[in-house]
This record gives C-alpha cells, structure tokens and sequence, in this order.
C-alpha cells in the first residue's frame, strides 16, 4: 500500500499516516533528521514526520482514541508537568513550532539531563524546569503565561496540583489535559472513583470538564481529563 500522510481533521499540527501498518498519528519533524525516542521518521512530499506511537505517548493514544480537543496548536505557550525523558513533549515542541514555546517540568536531575540531550539541545522552543510541580510558584516567574497546561506526573492530588499550576500561569479560557493515572493516586481504590474524586476537584476549582476518555488498550487504568479553566 502506498504511504499517505494527509492532515488531522479536527488538530493543527497533527497528522495521519495511512500505510501498510494502517493509520498513525504522527508530527512534523522540527529537527529533520533526528528522532528523540527512536520513533520512525517518515518522508512525504518533502517533509519529514515522526510518526507518534501511542503506546509510548498518553496524549497520541488520546488522539488515536478520538479525543474532543488537544488546544496545543502553532504558536502557543504550553506548561508541560512531568515532561519526563521528553517523549510526547518532543511532539508537543512539532505542534507549537519555532513561534511556540514548551515548558517542561520535571523533578528529577537525572530524567533532567536526559531531557535536555534528547530534546532541549536541538529545540529552541523548549525550556527545561528542574522543579517541584507541586510547587508552582517556585517557576511561574521564569514561565509567564500560557495557553495550554498538559499534566502526566505520577503523583496523588493530582487534580490539586494541576489547579495550583493553572491558577498561577493559565490564561483564562485556557486549555487543560490532565492523565490521570489512578493507581499512583490510589492503589487499592477503584481506578473509576480515583477518576470522579479528580475530576470533581478540578470542577471545585473553576474547570469546566469537557471529556474524561479512558486511555486503554493503550495505557491501562489512565484516563485522560479534558477541561477548560475559567478561573
């Protein structure tokens, strides 16, 4: 069969690979030439994608799965929470463009240094936080204001976290994606009742919930939150 890539319908900055390996999300490389998780990079028409594997990135099993609304389009300033090693981070970057700007958060120096020589070194709209994300005002100077919020920290509360982040650097109107992941929340509960328990905490908190999308088969008891902040 042959390779088609052709544009999301509903996301900007998103695409979709029709291939012999059915349908795949995927990104347009904003470093052509080089992969950050050894993803297949693909090229059509001249341009290179990097195809965005959804066992490896909660928010591409979340567009796999039909997901209401990302918010991250070109251009936009996005808070990311637990950028990690900077796997789906690396795809936000594609999406935002070299007029956006990534903020990535993240604990641990050692994830930290593995961030910033997979991802930060070779993009210029990314930021690297070493900091508590439980602790939002210890970063809002160096962030400012954004449009989005993303959220994958493997922490309790983590509904709570997300709304003291928002409060700080969120613009009014602002976009939120929040996985929950219900086991790090609570381990003996039911993953369905951790999910309400955080979605009500983000209604309390001025979130107009839009989705709650289970992200299985692709991550098991992880849901992904889709809500817009109001303040």
């Amino acid at each position: 069969m042959k390779l088609v890539v052709r544009r999301h319908p509903k996301f900007e900055g998103v695409f979709w690979v029709e291939g012999f390996e059915g349908l795949r999300p995927a990104t347009r490389n904003l470093v052509p030439g080089f992969q950050v998780y050894g993803e297949e990079l693909i090229q059509y028409e001249g341009v290179e994608y990097r195809v965005w594997n959804p066992f490896r990135s909660k928010l591409a099993a979340a567009v796999v799965k039909d997901v209401r609304e990302i918010f991250i389009k070109h251009g936009h300033r996005v808070l990311y929470l637990g950028s990690a090693s900077g796997t789906t981070l690396s795809h936000v970057s594609d999406i935002v463009g070299v007029l956006g700007m990534v903020y990535g958060v993240d604990f641990s120096p050692k994830v930290m240094q593995q961030f910033i020589r997979s991802v930060v070194e070779r993009r210029r709209n990314v930021v690297p936080v070493l900091a508590d994300a439980t602790k939002p005002e210890t970063y809002s100077h160096i962030v400012g204001v954004v449009d989005v919020v993303y959220a994958d920290v493997a922490q309790p509360r983590q509904a709570k976290l997300v709304a003291d982040n928002c409060r700080l650097m969120l613009k009014k109107g602002g976009g939120t994606l929040l996985a929950v992941k219900a086991r790090s929340i609570d381990s003996v509960e039911e993953p369905a009742k951790v999910v309400e328990q955080e979605v009500k905490t983000l209604a309390q908190n001025g979130f107009e919930i839009l989705q709650t999308l289970s992200l299985e088969p692709f991550e098991k008891d992880h849901v992904m939150v889709v809500a817009v902040y109001h303040g």
